[in-house]
């Protein structure tokens, strides 16, 4: 998935506000995106796979991010996503894993996972 950033913008995590946080976990896509992420592994954007367009799956992944949620780093035409578990438990303790639980009790975003690997590509 080619994605061009132009030097993508993350909030400070001083700057997150909770309802700009409550705002992108209203989908179930992100939710499901989050619940991918909480595993703490780095993921290229095209590892991510999920029931809509590559352009909407690029929105919410900019949703998220303007949210605080993720980090984004690009590396060449790649994008690589990463959940900001550390920053959001200093700022809102326990929201994450509360979300999480209920996602997954609820089965919210069951949708979204990693895409299977096609053969032995190179990166």
């Amino acid at each position: 998935m080619l994605v061009t950033m132009r030097h993508a913008k993350h909030p400070d995590i001083d700057e997150v506000r909770l309802t700009d946080v409550m705002a992108a976990l209203s989908d179930p896509i992100r939710i499901g995106l989050v619940r991918v992420l909480s595993d703490g592994v780095e993921r290229g954007w095209g590892e991510l796979r999920a029931p809509v367009a590559k352009s909407t799956l690029s929105h919410h992944l900019r949703v998220l991010r303007a949210a605080g949620i993720t980090w984004t780093r690009e590396e060449g035409t790649r994008c690589f996503v990463r959940l900001r578990r550390d920053d959001l438990e200093s700022r809102y303790p326990q929201l994450l894993e509360a979300v999480l639980a209920a996602a997954g009790r609820e089965d919210v975003g069951e949708g979204v996972g990693l895409a299977t690997p096609t053969g032995s590509g190179t990166s």
